[in-house]
């Protein structure tokens, strides 16, 4: 007499499911880490282009020898406090232009903490104002 246990197909793969998505867990965070480092990135060009606009606006309208200080001052006003403590605000006057450059320093996962680097550049224009 010949005796077989009758098994169902599917009892053979019982846990594959969870093997295949422990074995793709770290693919899925170094996307998620790779995704959430280019976003700060993006925002970090997105706040450079931003605050040279800023103070460019500033630096037109201030008096000539106030300039620099107006230019700095409202160059760092609207950052993020992560940001604003390695920016650079340069303003220069030429030709009845005055320009504005904003070096950002791009950080590394979390703001505030390590940084790339490199920085992130904002230039921006504008015609200078006469009285």
């Amino acid at each position: 007499m010949r005796t077989t246990t009758s098994r169902r197909p599917r009892d053979h793969d019982r846990g594959q499911v969870t093997i295949e998505f422990l074995g793709m867990t770290p693919t899925i965070l170094v996307t998620l880490v790779v995704l959430w480092q280019l976003v700060l990135v993006g925002y970090t060009f997105t706040l450079a282009g931003n605050a040279a606009d800023e103070a460019v606006r500033a630096a037109t309208a201030a008096d000539p020898g106030a300039r620099q200080g107006a230019c700095h001052d409202a160059g760092v006003d609207k950052l993020p406090g992560a940001w604003a403590g390695g920016a650079t605000v340069n303003c220069a006057t030429g030709g009845g232009f005055v320009t504005a450059d904003v070096k950002l320093d791009v950080p590394l996962l979390f703001p505030g903490t390590v940084s790339f680097p490199f920085d992130v550049t904002g230039h921006a224009g504008a015609v200078e104002e006469e009285d």
